[in-house]
């Protein structure tokens, strides 16, 4: 029952550990996985009873991960918010939110190795590896679910600061820039403003002016990836810090003002489910290091 609901690709890609994508959509399209005696597509989402039948596969073993032991330490330290169905991490900046092919554990291989006697924890979405703040991870299956229509509809408030380079027009409040994936022939993931793309909008307040810089409040309306980088490069306003979408010469004058990563932080959730009437909301407070980068900006001269 806890799995009725899920995608049939995302519950294969679960528990067919090693076994590359490719491969479970190949026996996907050509009929080899069955439900109930017939073909169905990736998209296919379980009911309760379905019979599943899969053709032999094998399953690659992975190594078991080193865990840094202070990595673990800033993860226990960073929860924010708990209870039985859901928990809030501050993620740190410069930890990425899973293990990856270069990469040796993520977010959620630390707290699994942390709490090893929960019986589940899922990510619910994904922050940059750069970007700090609030990450939510499911405890049930069923609060997964919840949350995954709830973030489809928009139900979830999700809010970030953000220092930008220069000085953000105060009457632009929203930006709604289509945003399409590319993947380079490095295997690097970049994302562009296209008309072929899915539909983003960012809303944005100004928290506060300085002379070369301003500290931006965002809210998303959707959560494409890197959607608030790519919205504020392309209006002119790169965040600082950021190596993929920004300025060169401006992140070095930052790194002058001690910055040495994406200013870029999940600063609140609102989550609001009515069917089970549960209403939080929980606050990551920003860094000392980021606090520190604000504490040396020049003020603006001549403020709106």
């Amino acid at each position: 029952a806890d799995q009725a609901g899920q995608r049939i690709d995302n519950f294969l890609h679960t528990r067919l550990k090693g076994v590359p994508r490719s491969h479970i959509y190949r026996i996907l399209r050509t009929g080899e996985v069955r439900i109930n005696k017939g073909r169905i597509k990736p998209t296919y989402r379980l009911i309760v009873g379905d019979v599943l039948r899969l053709p032999p596969v094998q399953c690659q073993l992975k190594e078991p991960y080193e865990h840094n032991p202070d990595r673990l330490k800033k993860l226990a330290n960073a929860i924010l918010y708990e209870d039985a169905q859901l928990l809030v991490l501050n993620k740190p900046a410069g930890i990425a939110v899973h293990g990856g092919s270069g990469i040796n554990g993520g977010v959620i291989e630390g707290l699994r190795f942390l709490f090893p006697n929960a019986p589940y924890l899922e990510l619910v979405h994904r922050l940059d590896r750069d970007t700090s703040g609030c990450l939510m991870i499911a405890k049930k299956r069923s609060m997964l679910r919840r949350l995954h229509d709830s973030l489809r509809i928009g139900g979830i408030r999700k809010q970030y600061l953000a220092l930008v380079q220069g000085r953000w027009d105060p009457r632009l409040t929203r930006v709604e820039a289509p945003l399409k994936k590319n993947t380079l022939q490095s295997g690097e993931r970049m994302v562009q403003v296209s008309a072929k793309g899915k539909p983003a909008v960012s809303q944005f307040n100004i928290k506060q002016l300085f002379a070369t810089t301003t500290l931006l409040g965002v809210r998303l309306e959707t959560g494409r990836t890197h959607q608030i980088r790519v919205h504020t490069a392309y209006k002119g306003h790169p965040i600082a810090g950021d190596t993929k979408y920004g300025d060169e010469t401006f992140n070095q004058q930052m790194r002058h003002d001690m910055l040495k990563r994406l200013f870029l932080h999940a600063e609140q959730l609102d989550i609001f489910l009515p069917d089970i009437n549960y209403r939080i909301t929980v606050h990551a407070p920003l860094s000392s290091a980021l606090q520190q980068v604000l504490k040396r900006l020049a003020p603006a001269s001549d403020p709106f």
